[in-house]
């Protein structure tokens, strides 16, 4: 059922950035291995927003691989702990979400996570379910288990008490609520970005206090966004979300740096990584046009989510609208009966998601009216006719009278 030891490491162990404790790891890889069971790969996502996006599917890809390994891995949809709250990075506390509005989230997960991992292999379960069974003296055993001084270890909560900032009590109970999943879950390992270290950790400490072999903890790196500095984010406006077009995802990737291109091979695509060097060295040595390796990366990305044809005509769009710099057949028309500033058309067509992207945008070059660069968009329109393109792929012909 299973591959060599050697051969699972090595596929584990791409793109990690942090793996406690790796002889620990050998060691459940050849029992596992010996006894011919699958080890636990635990994953848990909080649904505080609706859509994923790449930077998510860094861990989801990761779990694919244990997958395709033979291990079986469990997503777990934090719906309790997604009304605590994760205080991770935060300098302040974080307001709950609603029980409503988390389960409207947790139903779009459901629908997001299966375009990458396999279903039918995949345990699907909620934190409530256990977590809204305990009652007072389960949860004082659980709050008995770890000291405040080694909450206060942690980096957030303290800069937080250094510089006299509030820290709920219920923010407390996050990361030794993420911990007891891991105890009630048995996980062998368990997966998360390297800001969620800490919370990976209680995992393994909880486990040890309830006479559990500790989780082996595995930390994957924070994904840079399309701007190739900070993390993709959806506020940022640097992000490709899994429910994206297919046109859209696609000039998205091929809009990003050659050099942030391979790390997006290293931790989303499904080449190996002989494959992803051979692809760097004809990139290094002149042989192909890096233009050439990007559109493989965003066609292999949009055909995962998407469909191969999809991405085969997202890749003749692409090409139509930039390589032959054509203004797309399929043009948005949008009329403007009077006083109009840029910024009110990009806000109106949707081109930004908030003021703040559209100047940034601006700033950036990214905006223009009939192939001139506009910096100000507060600049009010006189009447006319002109053609505005927002980023690389957002175009609409707009008329004001």
């Amino acid at each position: 059922m299973f591959d060599s030891v050697e051969h699972q490491l090595s596929i584990i162990k791409r793109g990690v950035n942090e793996l406690i404790v790796e002889d620990d790891l050998i060691e459940r890889l050849k029992s596992s291995f010996k006894h011919n069971k699958p080890l636990r790969i635990k994953v848990g996502f909080d649904p505080s927003a609706p859509d994923l996006h790449l930077g998510h599917t860094v861990l989801l890809q990761k779990m694919k691989h244990f997958q395709d390994l033979g291990h079986q891995v469990i997503f777990l949809i934090g719906d309790f702990t997604g009304m605590i709250g994760d205080p991770t990075g935060k300098s302040e506390s974080r307001k709950a979400l609603s029980r409503d509005a988390v389960l409207k989230n947790a139903e779009t997960y459901k629908e997001q996570v299966f375009k990458v991992l396999d279903p039918e292999k995949t345990e699907l379960v909620f934190n409530s379910l256990w977590m809204g069974k305990l009652n007072s003296y389960d949860f004082i055993k659980l709050t008995s288990s770890y000291t405040v001084a080694r909450m206060l270890e942690r980096d957030d909560f303290a800069n937080r008490y250094k510089n006299n900032k509030a820290i709920s009590i219920h923010e407390f109970l996050y990361p030794l609520v993420q911990g007891y999943d891991s105890v009630v879950l048995k996980s062998d390992i368990e997966l998360g970005g390297t800001d969620q270290k800490f919370n990976l950790l209680v995992g393994r400490e909880l486990q040890r206090r309830y006479n559990i072999m500790p989780q082996i903890a595995i930390t994957m790196p924070i994904l840079e966004g399309l701007d190739g500095v900070q993390k993709m984010s959806k506020s940022l406006g640097n992000y490709v979300a899994i429910n994206d077009t297919p046109n859209d995802m696609f000039g998205k990737i091929m809009s990003i740096s050659d050099e942030l291109m391979f790390r997006y091979y290293l931790l989303l695509s499904d080449k190996d990584l002989s494959q992803v060097q051979n692809l760097k060295n004809t990139v290094g040595s002149g042989k192909v046009h890096p233009m050439k390796i990007k559109e493989e990366l965003a066609y292999e990305i949009v055909s995962r989510y998407h469909s191969y044809s999809a991405a085969k005509s997202a890749l003749t769009a692409f090409k139509k609208m930039f390589s032959e710099k054509k203004v797309p057949n399929d043009i948005i028309e949008y009329n403007s009966s009077g006083y109009e500033t840029v910024l009110s058309l990009i806000r109106s067509l949707n081109f930004a998601s908030s003021n703040s992207e559209a100047k940034r945008l601006a700033s950036q070059s990214g905006v223009s009216l009939n192939n001139n660069k506009i910096k100000d968009i507060d600049q009010v329109l006189e009447p006319g006719e002109y053609i505005l393109k927002v980023g690389k792929r957002k175009f609409a012909k707009i008329k004001v009278d």
